[in-house]
């Protein structure tokens, strides 16, 4: 895989799977000390709808929410 750092921050080291909202990929956080390896996820919804969107990012922003409490992220 090319080189690919995602917001400028996290170099993508390989894809880890893709759901009907993104994708995930395992990454190197590129300014973290040590640059760590973390998990990445991508919002990318495949709907035909635009009006979905609000709806996907209020899950994709709580799902990142709970992960961030459990540590995860």
């Amino acid at each position: 895989m090319s080189e690919k750092i995602l917001g400028g921050r996290y170099k993508i080291l390989q894809p880890l799977g893709s759901g009907g909202f993104g994708e995930t990929f395992l990454a190197e956080d590129t300014q973290f000390p040590g640059n760590p390896h973390c998990v990445v996820k991508k919002l990318k919804p495949q709907l035909d709808n635009p009006s979905i969107w609000p709806d996907a990012c209020r899950l994709f922003q709580r799902e990142a929410e709970i992960l961030s409490k459990l540590g995860i992220l």
